[in-house]
């Protein structure tokens, strides 16, 4: 069974914080609640916002697989003598 391991992004905006709690592996449903959060006119959260979290996770994600690569290759850590 996998493990999923509790994520959060969070975004702080003026007196206000949004923080989005997701479970790694389903950024997928990550990204559709910032998107109907930026449509919800009820709330501060607009589109840039949207667009700043939706690159930090991103990043995240990119340092992930980044360790999950030097993980498996440890070759990948070191000076290459190839190039």
């Amino acid at each position: 069974m996998a493990k999923y391991k509790k994520q959060q992004l969070v975004l702080n905006k003026g007196t206000e914080k949004f923080i989005f709690r997701y479970d790694s592996g389903c950024e997928d449903k990550l990204l559709d609640a910032l998107i109907e959060q930026a449509k919800d006119k009820r709330t501060n959260f607009d589109w840039f916002d949207a667009a700043v979290l939706s690159f930090k996770l991103a990043q995240s994600l990119i340092n992930q697989a980044d360790k999950l690569l030097g993980e498996k290759n440890p070759i990948l850590q070191g000076d290459s003598q190839t190039q």
